[in-house]
């Protein structure tokens, strides 16, 4: 697979617009970050909440150094946060809902889906250096027609297209923030993705994995102005949904 970073007209023209934790070596970046953590990882630890205990009767939370690893904490809305906790062989999360005005407290517990939410573009014709310069845009991963599926192996089953994918928001995240950070960073680069689509047949792709506790495992929400945005975009989306893990007792 080619090194995507050489494949673009600049490195100046980057776009790194959203640069949060988003691995488990987390460490926190304000006194209010740890304050959030240690309260999160009380009740965790004391199962205050009902679904605390009913879940982690069924799971666990991974830990690391005899700590539980925390994907990310979502402190984008006012007043308030989420900490994302990794379950245990699992791609979904424990989420605990905190509020932080007047005091630091525990208001919620909940399982939150794994969400990819990424603008991917695939040709029979063009190569993946060829895709990557249609736009000024970053991609995040691609492969040539042609690659192995399976590299480092005998396997001689290969990619039949090329494909280029663009996923600004890796981290733990709600479905509709994801969305509409997919959106911020794609009109950056209108011409661009215009090209990939009409191109090369981009569209958006949505990976996502709930945990099938008691089989409501809800859904996904577009509200108009997201709508508007992907027609002015001419974008289509596409869902790939999943569930796991183990019923509630």
């Amino acid at each position: 697979m080619e090194d995507l970073r050489v494949l673009h007209k600049s490195d100046n023209i980057k776009k790194n617009l959203y640069s949060n934790i988003t691995n488990t070596n987390f460490g926190s970046n304000s006194m209010a970050d740890t304050r959030i953590i240690e309260k999160a990882i009380e009740e965790i630890e004391t199962k205050t909440f009902g679904m605390t205990e009913q879940f982690l009767k069924i799971h666990k939370i991974a830990y690391s150094d005899n700590k539980p690893k925390i994907a990310r904490i979502d402190t984008d809305k006012k007043d308030k946060a989420i900490v994302y906790f990794n379950v245990e062989d699992k791609k979904f999360f424990l989420a605990v809902y905190i509020d932080t005005k007047p005091n630091i407290k525990v208001r919620w517990i909940n399982t939150e889906p794994y969400h990819s939410v990424y603008f991917r573009a695939s040709s029979d014709t063009f190569s993946l250096k060829e895709l990557a310069e249609l736009t000024s845009l970053i991609s995040t991963r691609g492969r040539n027609k042609g690659d192995k599926k399976i590299p480092d192996t005998k396997s001689e089953i290969v990619w039949k297209r090329t494909t280029i994918d663009f996923e600004p928001n890796p981290e733990a995240d709600e479905f509709e923030d994801k969305l509409t950070k997919l959106l911020d960073f794609l009109e950056q680069d209108k011409e661009g993705v215009e090209n990939l689509v009409n191109n090369a047949d981009g569209y958006i792709q949505v990976y996502s994995s709930f945990h099938n506790g008691n089989t409501l495992i809800g859904g996904h929400h577009i509200d108009k102005d997201q709508i508007k945005r992907m027609s002015q975009l001419n974008l289509e989306i596409d869902f790939d949904i999943s569930a796991d893990g183990n019923f509630f007792t």
